[in-house]
C-alpha cells in the first residue's frame, strides 16, 4: 500500500503591468527543513503536506491539519477545490486542495519539528523543523522550486483556473 498524505494550495493574483491577462498567478509554497533541504534551493520547495494520521482520516481534515503543523497558522477558512490525487516518483500519493486566498498573509514560519542522526553516524540526536520557510512565489518560478514530482500539481491548478483540465 503507497503511502498516502493531503496537502493545500493556496493561490492569488496579482495585478501586473504587462499583458495579456494583467494578472500573475502566484501560490504559496514551503521550503522544506532539515539538514538535508538547508543549502538548496531549486527542488527544495513543496506544497504544505502530510501523511495521514489514520487511513480512515478526511484528507480535506489531513491537509488543513499538515498545514497548520508546518506554517504554524491554520489554513484559512475558505471553499477548497478537489485538484485530485497525484503520485510522485517515489510512489506515494498526495492529495491536494486548492483555495483562491488573496489576503492570506504569514510573520513567520513556526513549523513542527522531526529528530534525526545528524551528522549521519554521529550519534548525535538533533531537531529541524520540518519547513523553515514559506512564501508567495509567481507559478512560472514555483515550478523550478518545488520538487518534480509535485510540478503536476501546479499543472492542474493552472488547467482549473483556465478551463482547460
Amino acid at each position: 500500500m503507497p503511502v498516502t498524505s493531503a496537502g493545500i494550495l493556496l493561490y492569488r493574483t496579482t495585478p501586473v503591468d504587462a499583458p495579456p491577462t494583467g494578472a500573475a498567478l502566484e501560490v504559496f509554497i514551503a521550503h522544506m527543513g532539515g539538514p538535508y533541504w538547508e543549502r538548496r534551493h531549486e527542488g527544495a520547495w513543496t506544497v504544505p503536506k502530510g501523511e495521514y494520521l489514520v487511513a480512515t482520516e478526511h484528507p480535506l481534515l489531513a491537509a488543513r491539519r499538515e498545514f497548520g503543523e508546518e506554517i504554524g497558522v491554520a489554513a484559512p477558512e475558505l471553499d477548497y477545490a478537489d485538484l485530485g490525487e497525484f503520485r510522485s516518483s517515489t510512489g506515494k500519493l498526495t492529495r491536494v486542495y486548492a483555495a483562491e486566498a488573496p489576503d492570506f498573509e504569514i510573520g513567520r514560519v513556526e513549523s513542527n519539528s522531526f529528530e534525526l542522526e545528524w551528522p549521519p553516524r554521529s550519534g548525535r540526536i538533533q531537531s529541524f523543523p520540518e519547513v523553515d520557510d514559506a512564501r508567495w512565489v509567481a507559478i512560472d518560478e514555483a515550478r523550478t522550486l518545488v520538487t518534480k514530482g509535485q510540478r503536476q500539481m501546479l499543472d492542474a491548478l493552472e488547467a482549473r483556473l483556465t478551463g482547460s483540465g
